[in-house]
C-alpha cells in the first residue's frame, strides 16, 4: 500500500456534509407526503417514548425508530426516487473537502447517526469512492420491525467503527482525518490524529479552540449545491 492509501478521511454526515433538515427528518417528511406515515405511527413512537425516557434515555430518543414499524422497506427505493428532485443541498466545501482526499489517494468514509439506506443514498449521489458506516434498521419479511439491527451509530459506536475500519483497510489512525459537527462526534475525531470540527456548537468549538484543532463554519460558503445521482444507492454499496 502506498502511504496515500493508509490514510482515511471520516466524515459525519448530517450538519457536516449536508445542510439541516436532518436526512431522517426529510425522510418524515416524504412519508406524510406519500400517506405512508399516520397518527397511529406517531402514537405508537411516543409510547415507546413514555415506556423508555426514564430507565433509558438514548433508546427512548436516538434507538426508537418506531414510528416505522410496519412499514415497507421498499419505501427506501421509493425515497431514492424521490431525491432525484429533491436532493439535499451539499455545503460545497464539504465537496471539495472530500474532493481534496480523493485526489490524495485517501479512503473517504461516511460514519453517521442517520439511517443507513438514507446515508447510502446520499453517497450515491458523491463524485467519488466512500464506505458507509450508519444506524440499521431491523426487517422482517420485507417490513421494518421499529427495531434497531445492532447500536445506533453515535458517540462511542462511531469510534468503534472508525477503528474497525482502520483494521480492515490498514488505516494510520494517527495521519487520518474526521470531520464532524457534534458533541456526539468526539469520539470520533479523538480517535484519529487529525481532527476538524465543521460548523461547530459552542461547547465542540471550545474543546477544538483549547487543543488546537482547526474549526471551520462550512455554512458560510456559497448556497449549497444539489448532486445528481451516481449511482443507485444499491450500487454504491
Amino acid at each position: 500500500m502506498s502511504s496515500a492509501e493508509k490514510i482515511g478521511a471520516f466524515f459525519d454526515l448530517d450538519g457536516t456534509l449536508v445542510a439541516p433538515p436532518s436526512l431522517e427528518w426529510r425522510f418524515i417528511g416524504f412519508l406524510l407526503s406519500r400517506d405512508a406515515l399516520g397518527t397511529v405511527d406517531i402514537a405508537r413512537w411516543l409510547g415507546q417514548f413514555a415506556k423508555k425516557i426514564l430507565p433509558d434515555p438514548r433508546g427512548a430518543t436516538l434507538g426508537n425508530k418506531h414510528y416505522l414499524a410496519g412499514l415497507r422497506e421498499s419505501l427506501a427505493e421509493d425515497w431514492e426516487r424521490w431525491l432525484d428532485s429533491n436532493a439535499p443541498p451539499f455545503y460545497p466545501e464539504a465537496i471539495r473537502r472530500m474532493t481534496w482526499h480523493w485526489s490524495r489517494g485517501h479512503r473517504v468514509f461516511l460514519v453517521s447517526g442517520t439511517l443507513d439506506f438514507l446515508a447510502w443514498s446520499v453517497a450515491a449521489r458523491l463524485p467519488g469512492p466512500v464506505e458507509v458506516r450508519a444506524t440499521r434498521l431491523e426487517a422482517n419479511a420485507g417490513y421494518w420491525t421499529g427495531r434497531l439491527a445492532g447500536e445506533h451509530m453515535s458517540g462511542e459506536a462511531k469510534a468503534r467503527v472508525v477503528r474497525d475500519l482502520a483494521a480492515r483497510f490498514c488505516l494510520s489512525l494517527w495521519d487520518s482525518y474526521a470531520y464532524g459537527n457534534s458533541i456526539s462526534d468526539l469520539p470520533m475525531l479523538d480517535s484519529v490524529g487529525r481532527r476538524v470540527a465543521v460548523n461547530p456548537p459552542t461547547r465542540l468549538a471550545r474543546i477544538a479552540r483549547g487543543e488546537g484543532w482547526p474549526s471551520c463554519d462550512w455554512r458560510e460558503s456559497a448556497a449549497g449545491v444539489r448532486l445528481p445521482r451516481q449511482l443507485t444507492a444499491r450500487e454504491a454499496r
